[in-house]
């Protein structure tokens, strides 16, 4: 298993299309997502990353939305109606316990620490909070034909391509339940949808071997142990002894004699 750590930063996509078939992943995200954040709460939803910030949630119940990008994004999300902050997702820059969401959409697969992004998330994120990680999954066609000497999309091959489990570790680790995953988007993405020449197989792989889907979606919640006082179980010894003669039984005696 290669390592999470890199020394050098992937190339980093600022637009959905700067991904093969981006703005076709990019709409079955939304719908997909559309059931899954309809059952947030709270206050404040962050997504993090160029690509969170152009994901719609047009069905979710968390309004004041806060999108986390790099300079390089200011142009390309000028029109967008929620707020911007300009900040690295290595450093959010926000209290503990304060947001209520997270959506990180490919941010691990392009980040340089993809663990120090999870911790960030964890510090911020409040009790019971959401946290929605979208992922290219490495068994997938794309994951295989990205090594192949073909002629393809540089970007794509840049991607980390972290596997679900992998991430799923990760969450556990930091204390997330994982309460749902789904599979999306059976296709090589190395081509355009027009002439794709895997079709049959992607609709194998879609009908029989989910796991081989190009991209997943995990939703985690953030779980919190609270801490009791833990009574202790002793009780005072008693100074006395009870005596084995009754005291009625003594009386009688002293009277007979």
């Amino acid at each position: 298993m290669k390592p999470a750590l890199r020394s050098k930063k992937p190339i980093y996509p600022i637009n959905w299309d700067e991904l093969p078939m981006g703005l076709h992943l990019q709409s079955h995200l939304e719908q997909s997502l559309v059931q899954s954040t309809g059952r947030f709460f709270g206050y404040h939803l962050v997504k993090v990353g160029c690509l969170s910030g152009h994901i719609v949630l047009a069905d979710c119940t968390i309004k004041h939305i806060v999108n986390v990008i790099n300079q390089e994004c200011v142009k390309t999300q000028a029109d967008t109606a929620n707020s911007q902050v300009i900040a690295d997702a290595h450093e959010l820059p926000f209290s503990e316990n304060s947001i209520d969401a997270f959506l990180l959409a490919h941010e691990l697969d392009f980040s340089r620490d993809p663990h120090q992004i999870l911790r960030e998330v964890d510090r911020t994120l409040i009790p019971n909070g959401h946290v929605v990680i979208v992922g290219f999954n490495p068994f997938s066609l794309a994951g295989v034909f990205r090594f192949l000497p073909l002629k393809g999309n540089k970007t794509l091959r840049e991607a980390r391509f972290f596997s679900s489990v992998r991430i799923k570790d990760w969450l556990h680790l930091l204390g997330f339940e994982v309460i749902e995953q789904q599979q999306l988007a059976f296709t090589s993405l190395m081509f355009s949808k027009k002439h794709r020449v895997f079709a049959a197989i992607e609709k194998l792989c879609r009908r029989y071997l989910p796991i081989f889907s190009s991209i997943y979606v995990i939703v985690a919640r953030k779980r919190v142990i609270p801490l009791s006082l833990i009574k202790p179980k002793w009780k005072p010894a008693t100074k006395f002894s009870a005596v084995g003669a009754s005291m009625r039984g003594s009386i009688k005696n002293s009277t007979g004699n």
